[in-house]
């Protein structure tokens, strides 16, 4: 809280999916975000593009649902690309507790 004040990033709710291994997404090729977790212009995302594989990776980390998280995050992904992804620190801190081999 800045100033007493309740800010959004202060409440927002992140969720997690209950294990790793249970992601089950592509590794490659086009992935198609639905509007619940990305609401931009652009929802599909090239996973073979660095760039556009983070973004998608961003958006459901912070937006998806666990039974989102399953159906589009891919484990060995996650892992490659966790240390890179900017998050809220919330949100971070979160997965990190849940899945403390994120952060190492």
């Amino acid at each position: 809280m800045a100033d007493g004040r309740v800010l959004y990033q202060d409440i927002v709710p992140y969720d997690t999916p209950s294990f790793l291994d249970i992601l089950q997404g592509p590794a490659s090729g086009l992935l198609e975000l639905p509007i619940t977790v990305h609401w931009g212009p652009r929802r599909v995302f090239d996973l073979d593009d660095l760039g556009q594989r983070r973004a998608a990776y961003r958006a459901i980390v912070r937006e998806g649902t666990p039974a989102v998280q399953a159906e589009l995050l891919n484990v060995g992904l996650l892992q490659e690309l966790w240390p890179d992804l900017v998050l809220p620190d919330r949100c971070r801190a979160l997965w990190e507790e849940r899945f403390p081999n994120l952060a190492e």
